[in-house]
């Protein structure tokens, strides 16, 4: 969905503003840092609870991580560039409607983006499966993924600020 949004931002003029604007760039690239450090974190501090099999099945944790996945998506400015650049090219000028065109462009993209990470869930979930085996393991996978995932949102502030 977060992507979704981007594309509909796009097709009403936010690529041609970001592209415009290093300081509207970087505002959300620090966004998107922060809320990644904070994922990160937060995924580092409860890896023990992960070790539960069963609570990453409940369906209580389907909102807070259908929200996570938003706010990540929608404040990744790499994709707007992305659409800023690859959508008008497949625009047909002549037919009218060039916004309404980008954001079916849009929507076609978020789709497959659906089919592809649905896939990778479907194969993770078959890995965890693995992993849940051992605590131990567990344990480590969720802790090396809150680390990766806070050392990435890290990473983006130092790039951000570093370019500037």
């Amino acid at each position: 969905m977060g992507t979704f949004v981007q594309a509909v931002g796009v097709a009403l003029g936010l690529g041609a503003l970001l592209e415009q604007s290093a300081l509207l760039f970087s505002v959300i690239k620090l966004i998107g840092a922060a809320y990644l450090v904070y994922l990160g974190v937060k995924a580092f501090r409860q890896r023990r609870s992960q070790v539960d099999f069963g609570a990453a099945a409940t369906p209580g944790r389907a909102l807070p991580a259908a929200r996570d996945g938003f706010v990540v998506g929608v404040t990744n400015p790499k994709n707007v560039i992305f659409f800023s650049s690859a959508l008008p090219q497949f625009v047909d000028r002549t037919s009218g409607h060039v916004p309404l065109q980008m954001i079916v462009f849009g929507f076609v993209f978020a789709v497959i983006a659906v089919v592809c990470h649905s896939a990778w869930s479907l194969i993770s979930s078959s890995a965890r499966s693995w992993f849940a085996r051992s605590p131990r393991r567990l344990e480590v996978v969720a802790a090396t993924g809150g680390a990766t995932m806070a050392g990435l949102g890290v990473f983006l502030v130092a790039t951000t600020t570093t370019s500037n």
